[in-house]
């Protein structure tokens, strides 16, 4: 992918959740602004408009002039800090914004004579604050409406976007869903917990929280757990994983990520392996047992051979 900046509107003053820290609100354990980051991780620069906070990655910082200008002004303040052929531009309110959706839009921003692409909601409405502009075009249009207007501060994003040639993406619902009201984040947090997305929702918030750029295999760890809980006994789940995961760390030190994720798999190929021959030789040791009580063991006098060599034993004076 050709290199992009991006540019990450995290000013506002935030009325309808009654002035809270909206970048800062975290849904499933993450500020909403480093959820966003983290969909545009290979950005050359990426600048943010808002007040300075901590981040989960480096970031560029400015603010709009005057602040509270609005989005116009806040783009034009982060476009002066960009120097890519393309700019993804970002609300700082997106919880559910994923790579492919990133992808897609630069993608259609390079496309010949499209001046830039942006996403649309499930009701067809544009989302400018999701898309991806041609930076020489971009310009051109906020210098003619600061010429105009006398300035880019208070003006609404449509008077930008009607003079764009526009690709509209339609990335589904979860691409453009931003959080306004307390109900919008209150719906973000229980959709991550829903059954087909937490598990990778989590090990997404894991990744970020350790700083781990790895592509994991769920299903393969999940796997390795279920086959060293069943073969061994269940506190062997976790602390497999755990070993599986420091072998390939020692194994991939200084190596690329895709490495590193090869070494996992190989670890837990060969901790799946063990697990499954412990499982196999409880297996068989089960049957021997049940084979010698069903052949009685007996003596020829009635006894129980063990009990017969215990006698013979004593019987000898053998310790």
């Amino acid at each position: 992918m050709t290199a992009y900046d991006v540019i990450v509107l995290a000013g506002g003053a935030a009325k309808r959740l009654g002035g809270a820290d909206k970048p800062g609100l975290r849904v499933g354990g993450r500020a909403l602004l480093d959820r966003v980051l983290s969909a545009c991780a290979d950005a050359a620069v990426t600048v943010v408009v808002g007040g300075r906070r901590a981040t989960a990655r480096p970031v560029v910082w400015t603010r709009e002039v005057p602040e509270g200008g609005g989005p116009l002004a806040a783009l034009g303040a982060g476009l002066r800090l960009t120097t890519a052929e393309r700019v993804l531009v970002l609300s700082a309110d997106l919880p559910f914004l994923g790579r492919g959706t990133v992808d897609a839009l630069l993608t259609a921003a390079g496309e010949p004579g499209r001046e830039g692409a942006l996403c649309t909601d499930p009701d067809g409405r544009d989302q400018p604050l999701v898309a991806a502009y041609r930076a020489e075009p971009l310009r051109r249009e906020l210098a003619l409406i600061a010429t105009e207007h006398g300035s880019l501060a208070g003006l609404p994003l449509r008077l930008l976007t009607a003079e764009l040639d526009l690709a509209r993406i339609d990335a589904g619902p979860d691409a453009s869903f931003d959080c306004d009201t307390w109900d919008d984040i209150a719906a973000a947090r229980a959709r991550i917990r829903e059954h087909g997305a937490v598990l990778d929702e989590w090990i997404t918030s894991v990744k970020n929280e350790l700083g781990i750029d790895l592509d994991v295999d769920t299903a393969l760890l999940l796997d390795l757990a279920r086959d060293a809980a069943h073969g061994v006994a269940r506190p062997a789940a976790p602390l497999t994983t755990f070993l599986v995961g420091y072998a390939a760390a020692r194994a991939s030190a200084g190596d690329s990520p895709d490495e590193a994720a090869a070494a996992v798999a190989e670890a837990a190929r060969k901790a799946t392996d063990l697990a499954l021959r412990w499982e196999a030789e409880a297996e068989a040791s089960g049957g021997e047992a049940a084979g010698a009580e069903g052949s009685g063991g007996g003596t020829a006098n009635g006894t129980a051979g063990g009990a017969g060599r215990d006698a013979g034993r004593e019987g000898t004076g053998t310790p």
